[in-house]
C-alpha cells in the first residue's frame, strides 16, 4: 500500500505551529529587558542632594521666615555676575547699610554635590559690597544662597547663576 503525500495524517506531521517558538521568544525578550532596567536602575546614583537634607528641611519655617524678611527690604539685595571679568558682586541694600553683617555664601551645583562650597560674607566698604572671582566655578547652573544675620535679624536670599566659560 502506497502512502499518498497528501493524506492527512501525514500533512499534520510536516505542518507544525510556530506559535509556542514565537510566545517563548516574546518571554524570553521581556525577561532579558526586564533584567537589563534592573541592572541599570542599581548602578545609578540615587544621592540626596545635600547630606543633611532632613535636617535642613526642620530648618524650612526658619527659613521661609527669613526669605519673607529678605522680601520686605525696600531695595532687594543686588546680585550681579559679570561674565567679562568673572566678577560676582553683592551689594546689600541701604536699610541694611552701616550694620555688622555676619554670614555665609553657599554655592550649590545642583548636578554635582562635590562641587558645593561655602564662603564667608562680610561685605565692607559704602555702599556694603562683597565681590568675588568666579574663575573657579566649573561652567553651567549654580545656586547662590545668601544666608546673613543684620541687627539680630535673619534674612536669606536664593539666586541662580549661570556660569559660562
Amino acid at each position: 500500500m502506497s502512502r499518498n503525500p497528501t493524506s492527512p495524517g501525514l500533512m499534520s506531521q510536516q505542518k507544525s505551529s510556530r506559535w509556542p517558538y514565537y510566545i517563548i521568544a516574546t518571554y524570553v525578550l521581556f525577561a532579558s529587558y526586564i533584567g537589563y532596567m534592573v541592572q541599570q536602575a542599581m548602578r545609578t546614583s540615587v544621592d540626596l542632594v545635600s547630606a543633611d537634607y532632613y535636617q535642613q528641611e526642620l530648618r524650612h519655617g526658619q527659613r521661609m521666615v527669613a526669605v519673607a524678611r529678605t522680601n520686605a527690604l525696600p531695595t532687594p539685595i543686588q546680585v550681579e555676575l559679570n561674565p567679562a571679568t568673572r566678577r560676582l558682586t553683592l551689594e546689600l541694600p541701604a536699610a541694611l547699610r552701616g550694620q555688622t553683617v555676619k554670614g555665609t555664601l553657599h554655592f550649590f551645583r545642583p548636578s554635582n554635590q562635590e562641587l558645593d562650597f561655602t564662603l564667608p560674607f562680610q561685605p565692607t566698604g559704602e555702599p556694603a559690597t562683597q565681590q568675588l572671582n568666579t574663575s573657579r566655578l566649573a561652567p553651567g547652573l549654580w545656586r547662590l544662597r545668601v544666608d546673613f544675620t543684620a541687627n539680630n535679624q535673619t534674612y536669606f536670599l536664593e539666586e541662580e547663576l549661570s556660569i559660562e566659560q
